[in-house]
């Protein structure tokens, strides 16, 4: 039985159990042609220089030779030959992975190899540190009074403006172990009372963070974080065991602050392209409830966000 608190996200594709056409799901012909297209150009682009390679003497064409890379990737040079010739051939995932190694692909370059080869997205690429560009903060401070906020792909906060400072508290002053939407929603007496709808808020929060985790399966800082919240908090252990997936979020949010009482705010996540893992949640203060000025108010006692 269907369950409208996971069915009404409004931006949540709607495809009667059909996946989405396009180049991933069909038109087979067409991608290995892509795909062929795609590895002759990224061949010629690359010197034997730059993989460790001799040059060999003179080249009738510009980059690596098929064998050359074929020995790189730890594949046959006829097999690679046939995939650069658009045939029909299957390649794993961990074949493509070697390709992309041994052409030096980039992360939307490997991406995109994978998604012509394999016909779906890639298991995302493990990252030590995440980085927020400065163009994105720049964006975040220069929201004024719309608080706004940007989360790592573990939901970790990354960077956050004045005005989310003054309506959630001081991002600063939370130790950067517990620094997390998922972890401070479950787990902070104060953010429980600031929604007034705490219950289902968070139940579509843990459906939200379970389908993002999926691309994530085996990241074990993802596990880390899912096992602290499986062992300090019931209501997550409750929400979890549901598996429970949902997407979207966007609309309208009722805040209860302690100081200022009730606020209105209309609330929008974006996924920035330049890092399509992260998400900026933005939320712009309405009318009702007089919010603007209880906001402002709020914001005169807040200290500016250090840079």
């Amino acid at each position: 039985m269907s369950d409208p608190l996971l069915d009404n996200d409004s931006d949540a594709p709607k495809t009667n159990g059909a996946r989405p056409r396009g180049l991933a799901n069909g038109n087979g012909e067409r991608r290995r042609a892509e795909l062929a297209d795609f590895l002759r150009r990224r061949r010629a682009s690359i010197t034997p220089e730059e993989v460790g390679l001799p040059d060999g003497g003179r080249r009738r064409t510009p980059g690596l030779r098929r064998e050359e890379v074929a020995l790189l990737a730890g594949v046959g040079t006829t097999w690679y030959t046939w995939l650069e010739q658009g045939r029909d051939v299957r390649a794993s995932l961990e074949v493509l992975e070697a390709i992309a190694r041994a052409l030096k692909l980039t992360n939307a370059e490997r991406t995109h190899l994978i998604l012509l080869g394999r016909g779906e997205d890639p298991p995302p690429c493990k990252s030590p540190t995440e980085r927020t560009s400065p163009t994105l903060r720049r964006l975040i401070d220069n929201l004024g009074p719309n608080p706004a906020y940007l989360l790592g792909r573990r939901w970790d906060y990354l960077a956050w403006n004045r005005a989310a400072s003054a309506l959630f508290g001081d991002f600063a002053l939370v130790p950067r172990a517990t620094r997390n939407h998922v972890w401070l929603t479950f787990m902070d007496p104060r953010r429980r009372e600031m929604f007034p709808d705490w219950e289902r808020a968070s139940r579509l929060l843990a459906a939200k963070f379970r389908a993002d985790s999926a691309r994530h399966l085996g990241d074990p800082e993802f596990e880390d974080l899912i096992h602290a919240l499986r062992k300090s908090s019931l209501d997550f252990c409750r929400a979890w065991k549901r598996h429970e997936v949902a997407r979207g979020g966007e609309g309208r949010k009722e805040i209860h602050h302690p100081e200022e009482g009730l606020m209105v705010f209309e609330n929008a996540v974006f996924n920035p392209a330049q890092a399509p893992d992260q998400r900026l949640v933005l939320y712009t203060p309405l009318q009702d409830q007089d919010t603007p000025a209880k906001l402002a108010r709020l914001m005169a006692t807040t200290e500016p966000v250090a840079a």
